[in-house]
């Protein structure tokens, strides 16, 4: 006969179970609860994760025999950070500036060009590249008025002088009649970048102390597992680590190496408003797919304005470096196991963006990792011969 200790023995480990699949119930619904405040936690997090193998290299060092502590190591990389922010300042703002200047000089100068005779030249001159195409559409004076008779009858006509003119004054009066918000959006911009300036700055001490607790922090939500499943949590994180470390390291590097790359090519060939170009593509490229193919689409209309061969030129410029990135460092860097089928970032950036804007455009991409990794740890726990076998890659 079984002794009533050893009757209720079996249920010990369900009970286990039970309370901490509640736990982690619990954790779910407060981060579902407080969603609207969890982005800037994920990226001190992110922050984290990224500089984590520079932390771990810098307390590999010693100094008077003994190893740099973390708080040093991540003072010293932040000290690093806000060194090339203030060399990016004084080295690229003052060029960025001007291209900015350039920019609304040019405006002005071609605005000031639309004369009454400059347009009804340009008119002139586009009717009779569209009537070589079979295209009757009247927009000069002449032609509107029926006395250009040399493109015969026309089938659509406007008035490109009145329709220029219409545009500006109701663009002046537009000002006009905003001219007394100016003050509001001056303190809303103002406020604007003092809110994203404490937030930068609150997002960095949050990743600072995740980065300083971290061992503290996983070994915290190892006691949350139960010890039958520590190996296979351990093998999870594992799969896990390696598929972000590619997505999140591997992309800003990339981004970093298109940016210099594009800036260089973008100088070489004499573009217009090179740095300026070279900066919106380095951004736009910690965005997969889609901020590539957007900051591409300007720098080749600029440089086509400027003659075709150099648009030509530009263009396979990015081409090589779009195929560097795709058939050399993706694998070098992310590595296979890090890859994500192109299908699962659309529909993560597309998802992330109208959840998220912006900034869920921006974590689409290390969450549809991390759910990857998951569901695919998953899928050879529930097939174990796929583990032995040939696996085909992960998606």
């Amino acid at each position: 006969m079984l002794h009533p200790d050893e009757a209720m023995a079996p249920a010990e480990p369900r009970k286990r179970l039970i309370i901490l699949a509640c736990l982690w119930v619990a954790i779910a619904g407060v981060l579902f609860a407080f969603r609207s405040v969890v982005m800037p936690f994920a990226g001190a997090a992110l922050i984290a994760y990224l500089v984590q193998p520079l932390v771990a290299r810098i307390t590999r060092w010693k100094v008077a025999g003994r190893p740099i502590p973390r708080w040093v190591a991540i003072l010293l990389i932040y000290a690093l950070f806000f060194l090339g922010v203030y060399l990016f300042f004084i080295a690229l703002v003052p060029q960025l500036y001007r291209e900015l200047a350039r920019i609304s000089r040019d405006g002005l100068a071609f605005a000031h060009s639309l004369t009454p005779e400059y347009v009804q030249s340009l008119a002139h001159r586009a009717e009779e590249w569209l009537g070589n195409y079979g295209l009757p559409i009247a927009l000069s004076n002449r032609a509107v008025e029926g006395t250009d008779a040399s493109l015969g009858g026309f089938g659509f006509e406007v008035d490109l002088a009145q329709l220029l003119k219409d545009a500006a004054e109701r663009l002046s009066v537009l000002v006009q009649e905003n001219l007394g918000n100016i003050v509001n959006v001056s303190k809303r911009i103002i406020g604007g970048v003092l809110a994203s300036v404490f937030m930068m700055f609150f997002i960095l001490m949050v990743a600072a102390f995740f980065s300083i607790d971290a061992n503290a922090i996983l070994r915290y939500f190892s006691t949350l597992i139960p010890a039958s499943y520590a190996a296979d949590a351990a093998l999870l994180l594992e799969r896990i680590d390696r598929s972000l470390s590619g997505v999140v390291r591997g992309q800003v590097t990339i981004c970093l190496v298109n940016g210099a790359l594009t800036a260089i090519g973008l100088l070489l060939f004499g573009v217009k408003f090179a740095f300026l170009l070279a900066t919106i593509a380095t951004l736009f490229s910690l965005i997969p797919i889609f901020g590539t193919i957007i900051s591409s689409v300007p720098i080749v209309l600029i440089a086509l304005a400027e003659g075709f061969q150099k648009g030509l030129a530009i263009l396979l410029w990015i081409i090589g470096i779009h195929a560097l990135e795709a058939y050399f460092l993706n694998p070098k860097i992310m590595g296979q196991a890090a890859r994500i089928h192109p299908v699962i970032v659309a529909f993560s950036l597309i998802a992330g963006e109208s959840l998220y804007g912006l900034v869920g455009a921006l974590f689409a991409v290390p969450v549809a990792a991390l759910f990857v990794a998951c569901f695919d740890y998953a899928r050879l726990k529930a097939q174990p011969r796929l583990a032995t076998s040939s696996e085909p890659p992960a998606p």
